[in-house]
């Protein structure tokens, strides 16, 4: 067939996101407008798409957060953790990369919940998310002042600090989306750059290359042991410590769907998403895996150094890789490391706050929010709270639902594998597999807790909080609304998709591509360092 087959649609797709003229298909192209006549500016491209994604991940739940893992689980727990959920996030990236790439919506999660699986669960995706990033916002800068203050004390007021970055991030995120994207493509850049830097170091220290010439190599694995006891003794102890730091691992790894976020706003996202996807992702897990894994050789679970570390609040003293640098006997590092987290805290915090600003003009864009949010972006603020984790795994079991109605919709319907840029690698099993998994872990992620004799109720509210929240939200808005659930063969797969196949936007891209070179020749190295760029970012 010609094309997605959909409502009022016989003969192929209609021009919507994509127009017939091709000397307008990528530069000329100023913004992307949806079905409600809300207009975002197309001006991210691949390097940008590709490295905010992966600046969304990069942040202080891997420098800080990894630390309470450690000593949680042990280092054999650590690892299992981070391969475990990493391959669940790679599962839904995937998923997000073949929905994004076929319909970019400038609605966000919320506009394709709607349109795949409920109008309900759309507004219930819509505003969860967006809740989670004003509270990761807010969190962030609490955080920044805390990494300074391990410099200035208390000689400085927090809410100078706070202050200072909030004035700085709400002029990134408002000047236009070109400025944020490369200051968040550099402050990633040297985030990627910084945790090459601790893989290197961690291993060389793991092989005997510190100041003291120490090898202690798999020393920890032996003696304390490969897994920790948490709470109790025996088996039941040491898997009660791997389920508990599988939230850490789930916090660390929030972000990485920040690049769906920003599809709204590129310039070819069918061809950057999946490749922003894929390369993201496995970036991400090269860096989380190996970290964690040489943090584990260089670091026992139970050194009191790290047993404070985990008690800490988002200093540099609360950096397990400020640990191994301690233990080590490095003088100075610290400091270093402790400028590094200043970035990487101010990165997450302009991320975050662009999620939570665009997603605010998602639900409006998607008819579930006040309209005055869709022209401007949204002032947003934050509570601080400690229930960023179980809106996440909200948000990523809703994206989940949707990629399982939508392939169950292009099966029904029809659609021509020509218009197609990405397929999941695992398909619906994979999703299935990995919405099970964060069923049960959303559900049990507090076991803990009842665990002794102490039951420590505010951790039982801030926990689980958000379960009730977003399920008032999605009941409210069913019964309010009187929405129905989508049938597959009546989903929408046209609105919003490109006019063309995807052979032959490519063809277009790389026209275009190859007359700007002409125009601006660069020599022969030149070329091939920014070919080396394009491949790596």
């Amino acid at each position: 067939m010609a094309g997605p087959k959909g409502p009022d649609r016989t003969d192929g797709i209609q021009p919507n996101a994509i127009r017939d003229d091709v000397d307008e298909s990528t530069e000329k192209f100023a913004s992307l407008e949806d079905t409600s006549g809300h207009m975002l500016h197309k001006q991210l491209e691949t390097r940008h798409m590709t490295m905010i994604a992966l600046g969304g991940a990069l942040g202080t739940g891997l420098l800080i957060g990894t630390g309470s893992a450690l000593a949680t689980s042990g280092p054999a727990g650590v690892l299992i953790d981070y391969i475990i959920v990493g391959w669940v996030v790679f599962i839904i990236m995937t998923a997000l990369g073949e929905m994004v790439s076929y319909m970019p919506l400038t609605q966000g999660f919320g506009g394709y919940a709607t349109r795949f699986v409920d109008p309900a669960l759309g507004f219930a995706t819509g505003y969860t998310y967006c809740f989670k990033y004003m509270i990761g916002t807010a969190s962030q800068l609490s955080a920044f002042a805390l990494v300074m203050k391990y410099w200035v004390g208390d000689s400085v007021n927090p809410a100078v600090f706070i202050s200072i970055a909030l004035v700085g991030i709400i002029i990134i995120n408002s000047v236009n989306v070109r400025t944020f994207g490369e200051v968040e493509f550099w402050l990633s850049l040297f985030k990627v750059l910084t945790m090459v830097g601790i893989i290197l170091l961690l291993f060389i220290l793991a092989v005997g290359g510190g100041p003291s010439g120490d090898r202690p190599g798999f020393r920890y694995w032996r003696d304390p042991g490969p897994f920790a006891e948490f709470k109790v003794k025996g088996d039941a102890g040491r898997f009660l410590g791997i389920w508990s730091a599988l939230v850490t691992a789930v916090y660390a790894f929030t972000g990485t769907e920040l690049v769906a976020v920003t599809a709204g706003e590129s310039k070819n996202p069918r061809l950057s998403m999946p490749k922003a996807a894929r390369l993201s992702f496995y970036r991400v897990f090269f860096f989380y895996v190996l970290s964690v894994f040489f943090l584990g050789m260089v670091v026992p679970y139970n050194s009191e150094a790290l047993a404070f570390a985990t008690h800490a609040s988002k200093s540099a003293a609360a950096s397990p890789f400020v640990v191994a640098i301690r233990l080590a006997g490095i003088k100075g590092l610290d400091h270093v490391i402790n400028g590094c987290i200043v970035l990487f805290v101010l990165s997450a915090a302009n991320s975050d706050f662009y999620i939570a600003s665009r997603g605010l003009y998602g639900i409006a864009a998607d008819g579930k929010g006040p309209t005055i949010f869709a022209p401007s972006g949204a002032k947003v603020f934050g509570y601080l709270t400690s229930c960023v984790t179980v809106f996440g795994l909200l948000v990523w079991m809703s994206i989940l639902l949707c990629h399982i109605a939508f392939r169950r919709a292009q099966s029904i319907q029809g659609v021509d594998p020509a218009y197609v840029a990405y397929r999941a690698p695992f398909g619906t099993v994979g999703s299935y597999i990995a919405l099970g998994f964060l069923s049960v872990l959303i559900i049990t992620k507090g076991a803990e807790i009842f665990v002794g004799d102490n039951f420590d109720y505010k951790t039982f509210i801030l926990g689980y909080i958000g379960i009730p929240v977003y399920l008032a939200l999605y009941l409210g808005y069913k019964f309010s609304m009187r929405s129905s659930y989508v049938r597959a063969a009546e989903a929408d797969l046209v609105t919003g998709v490109p006019t063309i196949t995807v052979a032959e936007e490519k063809a277009i891209y790389e026209a275009c591509r190859k007359e700007r070179e002409e125009a601006k020749p660069r020599v022969y190295w030149v070329r091939k360092f920014y070919k080396f760029l394009a491949w790596l970012f």
